[in-house]
C-alpha cells in the first residue's frame, strides 16, 4: 500500500507540532497546547480561570482530532484541572481521538454539581485512578504480538516514558496489527512517536504502534489481526524499534498482560 495521503495529516502535524512537548515516547497522542499570551505571556487565560466548574451529570464528550483537554473544557465550561481529575488523567493531558470524557465528577451522574479547582473539593483530588482489568474479560479480543523481535523496554505504571513495550527489529521489520479494528489514526504530527498508528478494536480498547519507518494504511481503514500496517523504523527514536501499547478506556494497560507468552 503506498504512503497514507499527507495533506489533511501535515495540517494537523503543523498545528501539533508548534504546541505539543511530549516527553520522549509517552502514552498518548494529543497533549493540550500552551495557551500563552501572544505578547510573550505564559500563562492560561485568567478569567476563566476565576469561574467554578459547571458538572453537567450523565453528560460525556468524544475527543476529536486536533483537540486538547483545554479547549474542551472551555467549550463545556469547565476548569482544565477539574475536568482532567474527573477523567483521571495527570499532566500532560494526553488524549486519543475517539476518546470519551466523562464532564462531571465521579459518583455524580445524575444530579449537577459546580466545584473550584482552587477549592480543594473531593472533585479535584480524586483517589487514584481504579487500575485496569487484569485481562479484557468481555472485549473478545484475541492479541497477537505486532512484531517479531526481542523486549526492550517493558510497561511501567505511572511512568510517562514507558507506557507500552519496546521491540527491537531491523529496519523494514513487519509491524502488523495486534487485533482486529479500525485505523484512527496515522500521522506523524505528534512528537516521540514518530511515524504512528492507533487502531481502534472496540469501545475501550486501542493499540498504539510507534516509530515505524513507513506507514502502510490510512485513516479509517478497517485491518485485520496479524495484517502488516507499517514498516519498523526509529522515526522519534534512537535505534529501529517499536514502541507498542494497549489502552483500555484510554489509560495505559501492560500489553504484556494480554499478549500471548512467548
Amino acid at each position: 500500500m503506498s504512503e497514507t495521503t499527507r495533506t489533511p495529516t501535515l495540517a494537523m502535524a503543523a498545528c501539533l507540532l508548534a504546541t505539543l512537548a511530549l516527553i520522549g515516547c509517552s502514552s498518548s497522542v494529543v497533549r493540550e497546547p500552551s495557551r500563552g499570551g501572544s505578547r510573550g505571556g505564559a500563562s492560561r487565560p485568567s478569567t476563566p480561570a476565576q469561574r467554578p466548574s459547571v458538572a453537567k451529570p450523565g453528560a460525556t464528550v468524544v475527543v476529536q482530532r486536533g483537540e486538547g483537554l483545554y479547549r474542551i473544557a472551555t467549550n463545556n465550561g469547565i476548569q482544565l484541572a477539574d475536568l482532567a481529575a474527573w477523567n483521571g488523567l495527570s499532566p500532560p493531558y494526553n488524549l486519543y481521538p475517539g476518546q470519551r470524557l466523562k464532564l462531571y465528577p465521579p459518583g455524580r451522574g445524575s444530579s449537577s454539581s459546580g466545584s473550584s479547582s482552587s477549592g480543594g473539593s473531593s472533585a479535584t483530588r480524586p483517589s487514584a485512578p481504579a487500575p485496569a482489568p487484569a485481562a479484557p474479560i468481555d472485549s473478545g479480543i484475541r492479541w497477537r504480538w505486532p512484531a517479531d523481535g526481542p523486549l526492550l523496554g517493558r510497561f511501567v505504571a505511572n511512568e510517562p516514558t514507558k507506557q507500552g513495550v519496546d521491540i527491537g527489529g531491523a529496519p523494514g521489520t513487519p509491524v502488523r496489527a495486534a487485533a482486529d479494528g479500525v485505523v484512527v489514526y496515522s500521522g506523524t504530527g505528534l512528537v516521540g512517536y514518530g511515524e504512528l498508528i492507533i487502531v481502534k478494536h472496540n469501545e475501550q480498547w486501542l493499540s498504539a504502534y510507534g516509530h515505524n519507518r513507513k506507514r502502510l494504511v490510512n485513516e479509517g481503514q478497517l485491518v485485520k489481526a496479524g495484517e502488516q500496517i507499517a514498516e519498523m523504523g526509529r522515526s522519534g527514536a534512537a535505534r529501529d524499534q517499536l514502541h507498542f501499547e494497549v489502552r483500555y478506556n484510554a489509560k495505559p494497560v501492560d500489553p504484556l498482560l494480554y499478549l500471548p507468552a512467548k
